[in-house]
């Protein structure tokens, strides 16, 4: 893999560009969020993720979407239960992810990390698969981007209180961190 203009290039990786992205402020790249994330709640599989993630969300398909269908969301990249990436947005470009959120002090997550979901839930452990792409991506975006050095937070760690994921199953070792 590699990237390219701010795109991940490389075997198992789909690119969905979005339209729910805007300019990073100051364009810096210091941060990766992890999230989970599965549509509907507990199910995996499927073009909900996507769907949600461009802004074509169907509230018809499922009871649950009419209360987030006409959210606007995206996040850079999206890693199902396969270990296949999806990117929706440039890491150059502030993808919706994190919400109101700080980390260390600094304020907006959005506007200086990548976000990075993972197909799950909070209580359903992730793939080796998943932990093996996550892994290789996230090597990657620290030898491109200096400055992310070892800032990795959880969504539940930028937005406390509001956000609970990537939850308790998620295996920090398997990253090499603890949080």
């Amino acid at each position: 893999m590699r990237i390219i203009s701010g795109w991940l290039e490389g075997s198992g990786v789909r690119q969905v560009p979005t339209k729910n992205f805007n300019a990073r402020p100051q364009g810096e790249i210091s941060l990766i969020v992890l999230h989970g994330i599965s549509l509907p709640p507990g199910k995996f599989g499927g073009p909900f993720v996507d769907r949600l993630f461009v802004g074509d969300l169907d509230p018809k398909d499922d009871p649950y979407f009419e209360g987030i269908y006409k959210l606007e969301l995206s996040t850079h990249l999206f890693i199902n239960r396969q270990g296949v990436i999806t990117q929706y947005v440039s890491f150059l470009d502030r993808a919706w992810h994190a919400g109101r959120s700080s980390y260390q002090g600094q304020i907006e997550c959005n506007d200086f990390g990548i976000g990075i979901e993972l197909e799950g839930t909070d209580t359903t452990e992730y793939t080796q698969e998943q932990y093996e792409a996550l892994n290789k991506v996230i090597g990657l975006l620290r030898a491109t981007y200096p400055d992310i050095k070892d800032r990795v937070a959880s969504h539940s760690e930028v937005a406390p209180g509001r956000k609970t994921d990537p939850g308790e199953a998620f295996d920090y070792h398997k990253i090499g961190l603890r949080l």
